[in-house]
């Protein structure tokens, strides 16, 4: 009796073993441009996001730092923050009715009123801010490494972090982040490719190709890499960008 409950324990072993041994598989996608729209191309794209039908954007850079509500059609300001020269505004996002607005290396989150753009108040950030989003409950921001933080929206605590990883591997310089349909979709500084995270495990589900983009024609020297994933819960439409784009895509994504 005692050998065979050794056996059975043995076997099961064996079997999940490997199972845990194996990273999830990640899915490759590929963008289709459904339409190509103007940006402000002399904005330095750290968040961009769809409020209410609406699209706003936080644009980095010492001494040109600014949050704006921005014309889709135009890529024209409707309604402009700009900040001191102190500051290297970063990720941004709304959650009830309130603007987070992430500073890179100045520990500070600004909180604003996202229909007045009334100033109420700044949190503490211990780390890097980069790239910021909501999942309607928690804030969940990154920081340049390959973790994510889910924090307290009122006291911008950690609540929990996952550490994000493709193919078993950690993945780094996680930036822009946008919560879409359960999922979190991060630029990953410097590629040319959007992660799709699961928030759950910290894994990669799957990973967006967005090599050519912006076509060759369109750079200067000044133009710089992907950053800004927008989806507009109310159509269901994403669009991207980049630093210094003279450009804004609306994409669909579709595997390879």
């Amino acid at each position: 009796m005692v050998m065979r409950y050794i056996k059975t324990l043995f076997i099961l072993l064996m079997m999940i073993v490997p199972l845990a041994g194996c990273a999830q598989k990640v899915k490759e996608y590929k963008l289709q441009v459904v339409e190509a729209l103007p940006h402000d191309r002399a904005s330095y794209t750290q968040g961009l996001f769809f409020h209410d039908g609406e699209l706003y954007e936080s644009c980095g850079q010492y001494g040109t730092s600014s949050f704006k509500k921005v014309d889709l059609q135009t890529g024209k300001d409707l309604r402009r923050l700009n900040f001191d020269g102190r500051y290297f505004v970063e990720g941004s996002c709304v959650q009830d009715g309130l603007l987070y607005i992430l500073t890179w290396r100045e520990h500070k989150c600004f909180v604003y009123d996202i229909n007045s753009f009334k100033y109420l108040g700044e949190l503490y950030n211990p780390r890097e801010g980069w790239g910021l989003t909501t999942n309607g409950k928690d804030l969940i921001l990154s920081d340049g490494t390959s973790r994510i933080c889910f924090l307290d929206p009122q006291t911008f605590a950690v609540r929990y972090s996952k550490e994000v990883k493709m193919d078993g591997k950690p993945v780094t310089f996680l930036n822009e982040l946008e919560y879409i349909n359960g999922e979190i979709w991060a630029n990953v500084y410097i590629e040319d490719y959007i992660v799709i995270i699961d928030p759950a495990t910290g894994n990669v589900k799957g990973r967006i190709d967005c090599n050519g983009l912006l076509p060759n024609s369109l750079r200067r020297p000044t133009t710089d890499v992907l950053n800004g994933i927008a989806h507009n819960p109310a159509t269901g439409e994403i669009y991207l960008t980049g630093k210094y784009w003279p450009k804004m895509y609306k994409v669909k994504v579709v595997e390879k």
